[in-house]
């Protein structure tokens, strides 16, 4: 199972964060990606660097041939398109796009993307659309479904679906 997971706090070329993400799941669905399904979206606050706009969040579950460098890549296209400028870590940004899990697939080569992405289990805001599409879902390092994951973490700031 290939899981990304989908944010946006700024307005941009796309429009505001929720138009921005939705028409980040239709490129989920074009150019060699197909996506199988995606969460509700999901309002958050800021996740490492509070005093700037909620999130708006989404996981997606896609299909796809590239290899999750590739897939990586791609994901940065589809960002940079939403007008994505890389800043401040955790900042403001029009659209982030993170590669979850690539059919739990464990890496750390400086070539490609950490798998699992390193975050997954201290962020409500991944686990719970994640849990959401899919909840068979087990982390590929801890061995645990979201669902466990979500019930270890406080529950503040777990948003509210759109």
């Amino acid at each position: 199972m290939i899981l990304v997971g989908l944010g946006a706090n700024i307005d941009g070329p796309w429009g505001n964060p929720a138009a921005a993400v939705k028409r980040a799941l239709e490129q989920l669905n074009r150019n060699g990606l197909l996506c199988i399904s995606a969460s509700r979206l999901l309002v958050t606050k800021a996740f490492g660097v509070t005093g700037q706009p909620d999130f708006v969040n989404a996981v997606a579950r896609i299909e796809t041939k590239l290899s999750p460098a590739d897939l990586m890549r791609r994901l940065h296209a589809i960002e940079a398109e939403a007008g994505r400028r890389r800043g401040r870590r955790w900042g403001p940004r029009t659209l982030d796009l993170d590669l979850l899990d690539y059919n739990g697939r464990i890496a750390n080569d400086p070539a490609g993307p950490e798998l699992p992405h390193p975050g997954i289990a201290e962020r409500l805001f991944v686990l719970k659309p994640l849990a959401e599409i899919a909840p068979g879902w087990v982390h590929p390092v801890l061995r645990k479904k979201a669902a466990t994951l979500i019930a270890t973490l406080a529950t503040g700031g777990a948003g509210d679906t759109i």
